[in-house]
């Protein structure tokens, strides 16, 4: 690494994120469900200062970026209660089922909110969604050579799955929607991104 000529900071070539654990002061847990918990750590950083940080511990998740054979992506559309919205989402949950893989919580997920099972599995992406409060880690699959679960072995959905709704939209006009900013989940969006980028580097 060396200096930026003209502005603060350094030239890098190439770029990673790196493990790093800093010490633990206090830890109290202030919260606890089946899908989440919530605790306050005091950190102390490399000068010796604590700092108290809020940091929300949920199991994990998994998205999944489904195409037909004509490009077209599946999306859900679901309330969104802290956000006050329905949102344009890709099919996803979290891995709340004991010793089950990421693939395998992608292809339940799929089956439950979409009623669709796929022949093709690839992992597109990783993403740390909200690093400053959330441990939350998202695996992205993208999925292709798809069918229909048949009618009598579809889930059941309740809450605001019950109202969810299912779409087929060009993948083209999806990517636009993100570029203007009339989608917003950052699943979504990343997936979406990253699919286009793989697609023009061929």
């Amino acid at each position: 690494m060396s200096p930026h000529p003209t502005l603060p900071g350094v030239l890098v070539d190439d770029v990673a994120d790196r493990d790093e654990s800093w010490p633990v002061a206090s830890h109290e847990q202030v919260f606890t469900s089946g899908y989440l918990d919530v605790e306050v750590d005091a950190i102390v950083d490399p000068r010796g200062d604590e700092h108290r940080r809020v940091v929300v511990r949920p199991q994990g998740a998994v998205g999944v970026l489904a195409l037909d054979e004509d490009d077209r992506l599946l999306l859900v559309v679901q309330y969104r209660h802290p956000v006050g919205a329905r949102l344009v989402e890709l099919p996803a949950g979290t891995l709340d089922v004991a010793g089950e893989e990421p693939q395998e919580a992608a292809a339940r997920e799929l089956a439950e909110e979409a009623d669709v099972v796929a022949a093709d599995w690839a992992p597109l992406l990783s993403i740390v969604s909200s690093g400053g409060y959330s441990s939350e880690v998202c695996q992205v699959y993208r999925a292709t050579g798809l069918r229909p679960v048949p009618e009598d072995e579809r889930t059941e959905r309740h809450a605001e799955e019950a109202d969810m709704e299912q779409w087929w939209v060009p993948f083209e006009s999806v990517v636009d929607a993100v570029l203007d900013g009339r989608v917003r989940d950052a699943t979504m969006c990343a997936a979406v991104l990253a699919e286009a980028a793989r697609r023009a580097r061929g």
